[in-house]
């Protein structure tokens, strides 16, 4: 019995240097144009220090999105698991002294939520498998049964008051770089190993194009599944994790409003809607292009709600975009074949 983890030999074809990734490096050079001519203060350590600090959290919980979308599934419950994750920290923390807590306390905690953030991928992994229900569905229960728990638990409110050694993981740096992001890149290196280097990522993607291909070729297509509903979790948690020592405070509705972000950075990243095809750097790239664009905004006075809904357009210019594309090499492919 092989393991899905198994390092390939070769790079698939699709992993090397192509067109997934000039969409993302277009708009990043798109982005920085327009944005140093309209102000100066752009092109400033101020503007890069303040996107390296805003990016980790939407990034992992991203690479928690990634993962499912390439399947041709959708994880819609990754912002409360990450909260989750994050209350789990902060419960073990106050059983055991609250803000004179140990070390040791937050090991313990940091290793019950990962183990809750894998539970929940599991739960949801092992239904949209053996049941074959709409991932939609599926992710939706979990996201209101998680949502309805963190409410019951913190009563609506905040839980604060941390140990000062945990500051650091939200608020350190590492030679000039930020700690959360030293965190996000490693987690894009590792998800960038495990598509393109792994049987795990090789099955993935046949998993996304066609499923039903895959299993007669001998793909586990449960077991893949629930595997990468389960990974899909325990970024989430990591994410979670993050998340409380930034903000210093745990709360059920921390980062909500970052789901249909991490889709659009998908999108925006080249990743089919639709499963099959994507990788981590380009998400990666697309990411910082969103936080640059906000950024870029922000620093010409607008509000935050004018970036969200300047990114909800860029949802729709990809997707418009897109179609042209694919209109444009189907009568190239037809033209040849005349």
């Amino acid at each position: 019995m092989t393991s899905p983890f198994l390092v390939l030999p070769l790079r698939r074809p699709q992993q090397g240097l192509s067109a997934d990734l000039a969409g993302p490096l277009a708009a990043f050079v798109l982005v920085m144009l327009v944005f140093s001519l309209a102000t100066p203060r752009f092109l400033s350590s101020a503007t890069f220090g303040s996107v390296a600090f805003q990016l980790p959290e939407l990034g992992l919980l991203t690479l928690a999105m990634l993962l499912p979308i390439l399947t041709g599934g959708l994880n819609l419950a990754i912002t409360f698991t990450a909260n989750i994750a994050g209350l789990t920290v902060a419960w073990v923390l106050h059983r055991n002294g609250g803000v004179d807590a140990g070390p040791a306390a937050f090991a313990l905690g940091v290793v019950l939520a990962l183990a809750a953030g894998a539970a929940s991928g599991l739960v949801m992994g092992l239904v949209i498998a053996f049941s074959r229900a709409h991932p939609i569905l599926v992710t939706l229960a979990m996201m209101i049964f998680l949502r309805g728990l963190g409410e019951f638990l913190t009563r609506g409110g905040d839980i604060s008051g941390f140990p000062a050694f945990i500051r650091p993981l939200g608020h350190g740096s590492v030679l000039g770089v930020p700690v959360p992001l030293v965190v996000f890149l490693a987690c894009a290196g590792l998800w960038h190993l495990l598509l393109s280097r792994t049987r795990l990522g090789f099955n993935i993607y046949m998993i996304g194009s066609n499923i039903a291909a895959a299993r007669y070729s001998g793909v586990d297509t449960r077991k893949v599944i629930v595997l990468v509903y389960t990974l899909s979790g325990l970024m989430c948690s990591v994410a979670g994790i993050i998340m409380l020592a930034r903000f210093n405070s745990v709360r059920v509705g921390h980062g909500e409003a970052y789901l249909l972000i991490t889709v659009l950075a998908c999108f925006l990243g080249g990743v089919d809607p639709f499963g099959g095809f994507g990788r981590a750097i380009p998400v990666v790239v697309a990411l910082v292009v969103l936080q640059l664009l906000s950024s870029g905004l922000n620093l010409l006075g607008a509000s935050q709600h004018l970036a969200t809904a300047v990114w909800g357009m860029l949802l729709v210019a990809v997707m418009i975009l897109r179609w042209l594309a694919g209109q444009a090499v189907a009568r190239i492919e037809r033209r040849r074949r005349r």
